[in-house]
């Protein structure tokens, strides 16, 4: 008996073993941007990138399955985005993007931009991207990548394509409209009486409606290069993918509302000395229904409390920063690396032992925000994330500090182009029709793309940052009110903001 079991165990490990091993041989699709150019081994890119690529494993910063990081200064630095399907669970998905990070640098050798990623029934579902320029925010649907079954369609080939195109636009129409960081979409209909089709949709978390829309739409265009004949099928690009089967492929935690139930065939009217008997059992059972579906409602919402206060606290601990880490970094707050002084505190530049700079903004000790206050603010900002959005890199709340630190952004702030008679000289007006642009990304962004509707109020010029290719950021969110989805009017009780 033992011996059996030591012969299965010994089986599983080595099935598990050759699993591992083939997975971590190939991607299923990748590609290495060779006409992006090539970096130098030993290079500071390649430091940049290799530090990058560990860090999204080693403090992996989860997102519902959504990364977004980067790493280093221009022109070294390093910009990645990874993404799983919306039904994997944390662990699968950063055990999938650490098997990809592995194959792509090997499979793309000194390539400074490359996508990859695995697609099958396992696990191993994720995208991992990595570049040299600003990918977040940005909707781009080349290369794009088939993956297809073997078996074809043999009859009923238009109802087939008829009902996957409705399936699919109108899966489009939900996942674009879903706020981030959950932009998919799964669905089922039937095409025949034995056959129904299945399929999920997804973007990128950081594209807008809009772009979400338009790029799905882009992938059904490659349909007739790949999956028309197919029985299942999908198209991947770097912003967003679809797939359809006649097989449930997904799991049933994201799956779409369930169907409608069979219709009850009511009985024949029973006799009258049945009446009362028949109207207290179904007064009970009706009761009864009631009373279970209030139970596992409230611990439905408890059980979704309790992972969303989980989830602010694992955000908390990943963007802390202790107090001597930022004295270093600022040189103890010295003025010589004091960038400016607002209405909350002063700002200061700052460099990390890592090399990244930073910009840090001290809080005055007389403010009047508290410690939850602080930390409430704190995680709504971290959960923004757009590219004309100045991002939030950690806080410090010790000593009775509360600092906040930011990405730096080195051509400081619009009112010194504007407002200074010789840096206006170089404004053309196509730098401000780009400045004008971005800013309005950013807003509509805030109050109709984000997972949470923002309202700013106190947008001005010194405001706005610039990056070092002119591409504006939305700044101090200090004054920021938060709207309910629906809500588009407010009350308040004092006059904030800039007139």
């Amino acid at each position: 008996m033992a011996s059996s079991r030591l012969r299965i165990y010994v089986f599983l490990f080595v099935i598990h073993y050759f699993a591992l091993t083939i997975a971590q041989l190939e991607l299923q699709y990748h590609e290495c941007y060779i006409n992006n150019g090539n970096y130098i081994t030993n290079s500071t890119y390649e430091a940049n990138l290799n530090r990058l690529l560990n860090s999204l494993t080693e403090n992996p910063r989860i997102n519902y399955g959504f990364y977004n990081v980067s790493y280093g200064q221009n022109p070294d630095k390093v910009y990645a985005i990874a993404l799983c399907r919306p039904d994997m669970e944390p662990s699968s998905c950063s055990d999938c993007i650490n098997v990809a990070r592995k194959n792509l640098t090997s499979l793309c050798p000194n390539k400074v931009t490359a996508i990859g990623g695995y697609d099958d029934r396992g696990y191993n579902n994720c995208m991992l991207r990595y570049a040299n320029y600003d990918i977040f925010g940005l909707m781009e649907n080349a290369p794009y990548f088939f993956v297809y079954a073997e078996s074809n369609i043999t009859e009923n080939l238009i109802e087939f394509n008829q009902t996957r195109q409705r399936l699919l636009e109108r899966l489009f129409s939900e996942a674009a409209a879903r706020p981030s960081p959950n932009k998919y979409a799964t669905g089922k209909e039937a095409v025949s009486d034995i056959v129904t089709m299945y399929a999920l949709v997804q973007c990128t978390p950081d594209l807008s409606e809009a772009d979400c829309k338009e790029c799905l739409h882009d992938t059904t265009k490659l349909m007739s290069k790949c999956c028309d004949r197919r029985q299942g099928g999908r198209v991947i690009n770097p912003s967003c993918s679809f797939r359809y089967e006649t097989n449930k492929f997904f799991k049933p935690s994201i799956a779409g509302p369930p169907g409608s139930p069979d219709p009850v065939t009511p009985e024949p009217p029973p006799r009258k000395k049945n009446h009362t008997i028949l109207i207290t059992v179904i007064v009970s059972v009706v009761a009864s229904v009631i009373l279970i579906t209030g139970i596992c409602i409230f611990l439905r919402v408890r059980k979704l409390k309790l992972e969303d206060e989980n989830v602010e606290e694992t955000i908390a601990k990943s963007l802390q920063f202790d107090f001597e880490t930022i004295r270093v970094a600022t040189d103890n707050f010295s003025d010589a690396n004091k960038l400016g002084q607002g209405g909350f505190g002063a700002v200061y530049k700052g460099m990390l032992l890592n090399g990244e700079t930073i910009a840090v903004k001290r809080l005055s000790k007389n403010s009047k925000q508290g410690e939850i206050e602080f930390k409430n603010e704190v995680l709504l900002l971290a959960r923004l994330q757009h590219r004309n959005l100045v991002r939030l890199l950690g806080f410090c709340l010790e000593r009775k500090e509360r600092i906040l630190v930011y990405e730096f952004v080195p051509n400081a702030s619009l009112d010194h182009f504007i407002f200074d008679p010789i840096n206006r000289e170089h404004m053309t007006w196509e730098k401000r029709y780009k400045i004008i642009e971005g800013i309005a990304r950013g807003l509509l962004y805030l109050h109709e793309d984000s997972r949470l509707r923002i309202i700013h109020r106190d947008l001005k010029a010194s405001n706005i940052l610039l990056d070092s290719e002119m591409n504006p950021k939305i700044s101090d969110f200090g004054m920021a009110r938060l709207f309910e989805m629906d809500q588009t009017h407010s009350d308040t009780n004092r006059v904030v903001g800039t007139l």
